[in-house]
């Protein structure tokens, strides 16, 4: 039988302990970055955050991690974490944490993109973790579930690996639709006003995204790699990102290579990487926000929760990623009223757990049932 982890409550110090040893792994994190910025940091990015910014937040985060450490030590029984957080802190600071200074960066082919990973963890911590704790949808879901170490590490993968997506992505785009001769295009779309550029690159990216997630749900073989994502019974901020990385390629090659082709701006790209982001990570998450009017311009968790949700009467629906008017084109809207989803998952499939297991088993086996009725059968 399944043991149901209690929910983390404020006032226990169970949350200041796992914000200190965060914000500290995070610290160690960061001072690589600082040691070898070739090796660790993505030259996109780096355009985005300055030398003093990234400093002063090195320096904020040694402190917050000692800080939180301290609250669990006096409000948490179990001494663990806040142990771990504060030794943490202290490595950090032995390896020199408080003399980190920015440097110029030399030019290398490809790195790791640790900064990203970390300024993106950081954010999305700061921002969802508050919101799900404030206003869970499940309010028995621990943050801790069984399967949150599997999720994290899809987190780090992905944003790992952002930079290596993108070279991958745009040499064939190159290679490919260089002979197009789209100047007067690229002309006209770096014309446009900042936001008209910006709305239409998140149109063109959803439209294509919207066909790819499609043909992944609707192609037996591909459907194997895309439903580890639909595998998760605990939809929250990390739930997004369990995505095998065959979908995680395919499904990035579709909706960045228009953007190469059309031209669009280096700002406009980077904002548009950062919005997808927060907003990937704002559809999954566990929480019952329905943002009133706005649910019917933008897609929100609601509105992804129905199409993660195990109910196979309702499968099909909501493919679209940004915007719900996409699906109301093509005939796969559902939202009804403020009814959510009873549950999310897949109730035709196993899994085994952990990212290499799961990382290997669609090549080798299906993960759905042969037993099964026709009419039992997901219709994804």
């Amino acid at each position: 039988m399944k043991t149901q982890i209690k929910r983390m409550q404020v006032g226990e110090g169970r949350i200041s302990g796992a914000i200190s040893i965060l914000l500290g792994a995070l610290s160690i994190a960061a001072l690589l970055c600082f040691k070898f910025p070739e090796q660790f940091t993505t030259p996109e990015f780096r355009e985005v955050y300055t030398a003093e910014i990234v400093e002063n937040l090195m320096f904020g985060g040694i402190i917050a991690t000692f800080l939180f450490g301290l609250v669990s030590l006096l409000f948490n029984k179990n001494k663990r974490n806040a142990t771990i957080g504060i030794c943490l802190g202290v490595l950090t600071i032995l390896l020199g944490g408080f003399k980190v200074e920015g440097r110029a960066v030399e030019e290398v082919r490809w790195s790791i993109g640790l900064d990203w990973l970390i300024l993106d963890l950081l954010l999305m911590v700061l921002l969802f973790v508050p919101i799900e704790l404030a206003f869970p949808k499940n309010k028995l879901q621990s943050k801790f579930h069984e399967e949150w170490r599997t999720d994290l590490i899809y987190f780090g993968i992905s944003h790992l690996a952002i930079q290596l997506f993108g070279v991958l992505t745009k040499k064939p785009a190159v290679a490919f639709f260089g002979w197009m001769n789209l100047e007067n295009v690229h002309q006209w779309v770096s014309e446009l006003p900042f936001v008209v550029e910006l709305f239409l690159a998140l149109f063109i990216s959803d439209f294509f995204q919207y066909w790819a997630h499609r043909f992944f749900h609707s192609h037996h073989y591909l459907w194997r790699f895309h439903s580890i994502h639909h595998s998760t019974q605990n939809m929250d901020w990390l739930a997004g990102s369990r995505t095998h990385f065959i979908d995680i390629f395919f499904t990035r090659s579709i909706t960045y290579i228009p953007l190469y082709i059309l031209g669009f701006s280096t700002l406009t790209f980077n904002v548009y990487i950062l919005f997808i982001a927060i907003h990937a990570v704002l559809i999954h998450a566990n929480t019952r926000v329905n943002f009133g009017f706005l649910k019917y311009i933008i897609t929100t968790p609601q509105y992804h929760h129905w199409h993660h949700c195990e109910e196979p009467e309702y499968y099909g629906n909501n493919f679209a990623i940004v915007f719900p008017f996409i699906d109301k084109i093509f005939g796969t809207y559902y939202l009804p009223g403020n009814k959510w989803p009873k549950g999310t998952g897949l109730i035709d499939a196993s899994f085994p757990k952990g990212f290499v297991k799961q990382l290997v088993y669609p090549f080798t086996k299906n993960p759905f049932k042969n037993d099964l009725l026709p009419e039992e059968r997901s219709k994804r």
